[in-house]
């Protein structure tokens, strides 16, 4: 089948997390990602744990190789003059650059967008950074506890009448860093399209963060009240939207946040004397929230799902990770798949966010071994091998 992004290329300089997550999309799309990676250590994501053994004996980082497939990789010092050469060849034949450096690296490297426009008028050049470009905090720096901070989430999460703790994913790092960066590049090559133009992306974790606190600002703006952590609808206050642990120390979902919902539940539970306060406050709310914490522990998690899921009360078992991957309706949407590997052999990974019915994604590659398309991508680019080895033994790749 066709892949939707099939003949773009993307030259990523990221490393980590949140730039190849946004390319590990991309490429899972159909497009051709070139990682550029440096030639003394490349992402520092390859070097660490969990390691997983390849078939010729090698341990690599399965974290990486999960967030790198269907990428090449390619060592360059882009401190050298030469380096930067291989470069501009590069951009010249490529529609998208992503960076994750701290703002003015690569102005000082020689790469950045001004320097690349000239080269390539159609360039997609798209920066991310925890602050942005520009302002107080732009040359500070931080990761994703701090960026989500800044914008006012951190203090959302947490037990009502306690302090505020991380949550438990990196929420900057992956869904107001790299997917907002997939949508502006999308954005940005559809306007290419549109108006012949290549362009600049500032994309920044914390604006992204602020922009996901679009119903909590509208609301604060409007009766000026902070929100109090694990305090509001949404975050722990409610009764009836809220988790409860059970009878074999597991745990149960409960969503029941409309009228209907809550009723129905009562109803089940036996506890008509509750069914008209489904968002009860203060000693009301008390009391009804020790009610369900000490109900659900009558039963075991499996019970409580098994007797409620016919119902509409918006119930569901907090699973463990091992569950997710047996979980049956999990296994139904493919978001665990087989990838049968050149190097590793037969090999389990996350699927695909969403499913296009015509272009699906696919898994087309293995993660890429450091600097193992060195050769590959230089030959393309016209350098003979006694050119190649002199790179090599300079240090240039």
């Amino acid at each position: 089948m066709p892949l939707p992004l099939e003949g773009i290329k993307i030259l990523d300089l990221s490393r980590l997390l949140p730039g190849p997550f946004a390319t590990l999309l991309l490429g899972d799309l159909g497009a051709d990602v070139l990682k550029i990676e440096d030639n003394i250590q490349g992402d520092y994501a390859r070097w660490r744990e969990p390691y997983i053994t390849t078939n010729d004996g090698k341990k690599i980082n399965y974290t990486f190789y999960c967030l790198n497939r269907n990428k090449k990789s390619m060592t360059l010092n882009l401190k050298t003059q030469q380096g930067r050469e291989i470069f501009y060849q590069l951009a010249k034949n490529y529609d998208v650059i992503l960076e994750g450096f701290r703002p003015g690296v690569v102005k000082k490297l020689g790469i950045d967008y001004q320097t690349i426009k000239k080269i390539n008028p159609r360039i997609i050049y798209c920066s991310l950074t925890g602050y942005g470009q520009n302002g107080s905090y732009a040359n500070m720096v931080g990761h994703d506890l701090n960026y989500i901070s800044v914008a006012g989430l951190g203090m959302l999460t947490g037990e009502y009448g306690r302090n505020p703790h991380p949550p438990g994913i990196q929420i900057a790092d992956l869904g107001t860093g790299g997917m907002n960066c997939v949508i502006a590049i999308l954005s940005a090559l559809i306007a290419r399209d549109k108006f012949d133009l290549g362009q600049y992306i500032d994309v920044a974790m914390q604006d992204g963060a602020i922009y996901w606190l679009v119903r909590k600002f509208a609301e604060f703006i409007v009766n000026n009240r902070e929100p109090r952590t694990g305090g509001e609808r949404l975050t722990g206050y409610l009764p009836n939207y809220n988790i409860y642990q059970t009878k074999d120390e597991k745990y149960i979902a409960l969503g029941a946040l409309e009228e209907k919902f809550w009723k129905k539940l009562c109803q089940i539970l036996n506890c008509p004397e509750y069914s008209e306060d489904y968002s009860p406050s203060g000693s009301r709310r008390d009391e009804i929230l020790n009610f369900l914490k000490e109900k659900f522990k009558e039963k075991t998690r499996d019970e409580w799902f098994e007797q409620m899921k016919g119902y509409d009360v918006c119930i569901s078992k907090v699973n463990e990770f091992k569950e997710v991957i047996k979980d049956e309706h999990v296994k139904n949407r493919k978001m665990f798949i087989e990838f049968n590997s050149p190097k590793l052999g037969p090999c389990k990974m996350v699927g695909f966010p969403f499913k296009l019915s015509k272009t699906p994604c696919q898994i087309r590659s293995d993660a890429p071994e450091y600097g193992e398309h060195n050769n590959e991508i230089l030959r393309s680019l016209g350098y003979s091998e006694e050119e190649i080895d002199k790179f090599r033994n300079e240090k240039i790749i």
